[in-house]
């Protein structure tokens, strides 16, 4: 009888034990049991729910559209998941949020990036969802992906119930990070130039610290971009990359870079695409004439790494391409692949890198 009134006592604590976590801007964020309706800050985060669910579209009820997954990948989501289709829209564009639209949806949690911690526009909408007693969690694959990629998918799979698969892919992760960082050390360093959405006219947008920055950094490679753009993106002129006559120029690109006559790749790009407009960009007038194009030192990646924990194969990448001879087992592909296989619920099909 004892036990048995003990069992009952416990059983109303257990069911509302509180989820405590603290994100990456430091806030505490408290959840009387894990999300289940969940509004993403950016689109493309689903693909982050989806390393640590089966289902994470039967997660979100709500995005906002400014920063969407590429359309190879949302159609394939799509495919899979028909349940994408009800995720309501609260907002595109400038980081703006309709606070109203997210409320009604009565979500548990709202995921945001960092990027919205700060951003002025976002002031009122994060008092208002705190007055609703919404609770809000920052994460960050994009800004500082080195130091915020592990702690925010921990996060990500506390506050969902799903510690267990966030910690799979931080043991794969820190494996092969660990591997780049211990053979690059002490090696030479190649300078870098980083044209991201890149296209043989109007250059050259390129990065400063943070994002692919961080990515060239641990490969090994020291981006020029840190000397001359203050913050995390600027520009620069062709003549002005000409004389900074960098020792390998790695160029990014994607779907959205078709319109613009430029660089190709990512989900559901061909070989063929991807080679074609490469050789369209490094043949143009002022990229021809590169050091690091004329000697075979010019790659080309996938611009959707910059806010993706697969950025793990991007590493690998880069590091061969720096440093060939101390990386002649690596295979980054193979890399890719494991990803996409584990963590991944839907094909990730594509060029990635191109050369």
């Amino acid at each position: 009888m004892i036990r048995l009134l003990l069992a009952l006592l416990l059983v109303p604590l257990c069911a509302h034990a509180e989820i405590r976590a603290t994100d990456v801007t430091g806030r505490e964020v408290v959840l009387s049991a894990p999300a289940q309706r969940i509004v993403l800050g950016e689109a493309r985060h689903l693909a982050v729910l989806g390393m640590l669910h089966d289902d994470p579209a039967a997660l979100v009820v709500g995005w906002r559209e400014d920063k969407g997954l590429d359309p190879a990948t949302l159609a394939a989501y799509r495919a899979k998941f028909p349940e994408v289709a009800q995720i309501t829209s609260v907002g595109a564009g400038n980081r703006l949020i309709s606070v109203e639209q997210v409320i009604s949806l009565a979500p548990d949690l709202v995921i945001l990036s960092t990027m919205d911690a700060d951003a002025p526009q976002m002031a009122v909408p994060l008092q208002t969802l705190a007055a609703a007693g919404i609770p809000v969690a920052f994460v960050d694959f994009f800004s500082q992906p080195l130091e915020n990629t592990v702690p925010s998918l921990r996060l990500m799979g506390r506050l969902t119930g799903a510690e267990a698969r966030a910690e799979d892919f931080v043991t794969f992760y820190e494996s092969h990070m660990n591997a780049v960082r211990e053979r690059v050390a002490g090696a030479t360093t190649p300078r870098v130039f980083i044209h991201v959405h890149a296209a043989p006219q109007g250059c050259c947008a390129t990065v400063g610290p943070g994002v692919f920055d961080d990515f060239v950094r641990i490969a090994g490679g020291r981006n020029i971009g840190r000397d001359t753009v203050p913050g995390v993106m600027g520009n620069i002129g062709l003549e002005n990359l000409i004389a900074a006559d960098p020792d390998v120029y790695i160029a990014t690109g994607g779907a959205h870079m078709a319109a613009r006559g430029g660089l190709v790749l990512g989900v559901g790009a061909s070989g063929e695409t991807a080679r074609e407009t490469f050789a369209a960009l490094t043949s143009a007038p002022g990229f021809a004439d590169l050091r690091a194009v004329r000697e075979g030192h010019a790659y080309g990646i996938w611009h959707l790494f910059n806010d993706f924990p697969a950025h793990v194969a991007l590493v690998e990448y880069l590091a061969r391409a720096f440093h060939p001879d101390l990386f002649p087992d690596l295979d980054p592909d193979a890399t890719m692949a494991e990803f996409e296989r584990r963590f991944s619920p839907v094909p990730l099909t594509g060029t990635w890198w191109v050369k």
